[in-house]
């Protein structure tokens, strides 16, 4: 059960975000592996970006690859927040006095992360491939030109294999730890604080809102880099063989982006990031404590 209520609550909130994330992935890619000023800027910020893909792809591209982006959802989230909330139901990441220990909420949270990340690693590749896809006058990155998202898998299997399908998974990994340790020990450890005042104890929506919060500013910074490496990594073209042929590996990437696009490079799409893990955070920690606190009250009763 821990599992269906956080699938339930991260895909909720992905059909609201997903445009966001579409955004993002167009920005992280514009630019790759060249200079600045040595290459088109289509999309200036996430409000003429918004307008420029409306306006060559229509109203509809801010939806790409919303069908694996919900699969995304159920395996990533599914996994990582169940596995916290069944830790949490089990005392064990929390002290005799319910403080939590923050060594074990991170190592748990960051498990739970990291394992979602692997399972849904096909899905978000689809995912990144139909979210780059563009007319050719505004298109960045490699275009894969996909027909949907089981098109999308049947042609990375049939050239590839199940390898292809798992292309840049191990990049997904640091993403995943990161990601899902800063946003849930940034959301535990904000409610715990909030909850030494007498004014929140029973205002629990009001205290999930305000940790999620929180925990959307931490994600979002702590993420960013590991997002844009994994999302390169995902999106390169590959040979015959399934090997990439921008990115040899993780540190290779890391090396050529540093090397041609700056240090500043690592944080490209930080803005579009916040904006959507910021509401995607409040909406999915919301769901999720929301959902946790009717199905206890349904157990008692």
């Amino acid at each position: 059960m821990d599992f269906v209520i956080a699938a339930s609550a991260a895909m909720g909130a992905c059909v609201f975000t997903n445009p966001l994330e579409v955004l993002k992935t167009r920005m992280q890619l514009q630019g790759e592996l060249k200079a600045k000023g040595q290459h088109a800027v289509h999309y200036r910020n996430v409000i003429h970006a918004s307008y420029t893909i409306v306006k060559n792809d229509g109203v509809l591209a801010l939806q790409k690859g919303l069908v694996p982006a919900l699969w995304v959802q159920l395996f990533l989230n599914g996994m990582r927040l169940g596995i916290y909330r069944f830790a949490a139901n089990n005392n064990l990441m929390h002290d005799k006095n319910g403080n939590l220990i923050f060594y074990k909420s991170a190592i748990i949270a960051g498990i739970g992360g990291t394992m979602g990340q692997i399972l849904c690693s096909p899905f978000f590749l689809i995912k990144t491939h139909l979210q780059t896809q563009a007319v050719d006058s505004i298109a960045v990155g490699y275009q894969h030109h996909h027909q949907g998202t089981w098109g999308a898998a049947k042609t990375i299997f049939k050239k590839n294999g199940v390898k292809g399908l798992f292309q840049g998974v191990t990049a997904s990994m640091p993403r995943g730890f990161v990601g899902s340790t800063s946003q849930l020990i940034g959301f535990d450890y904000s409610k715990q604080y909030l909850l030494q005042y007498d004014y929140f104890k029973d205002k629990k929506l009001l205290t999930a809102f305000l940790g999620s919060m929180v925990g959307g500013v931490a994600i979002s910074f702590a993420m960013t880099p590991f997002d844009l490496i994994m999302t390169r990594l995902y999106n390169q073209p590959t040979d015959s063989h399934g090997n990439g042929i921008l990115y040899k590996n993780y540190m290779d990437c890391v090396s050529k982006i540093y090397k041609t696009e700056g240090p500043s490079a690592f944080y490209k799409g930080v803005g579009p990031m916040y904006l959507r893990l910021g509401p995607h955070t409040v909406l999915c920690l919301v769901f999720w404590d929301s959902l946790n606190g009717l199905y206890c009250r349904f157990k008692k009763s």
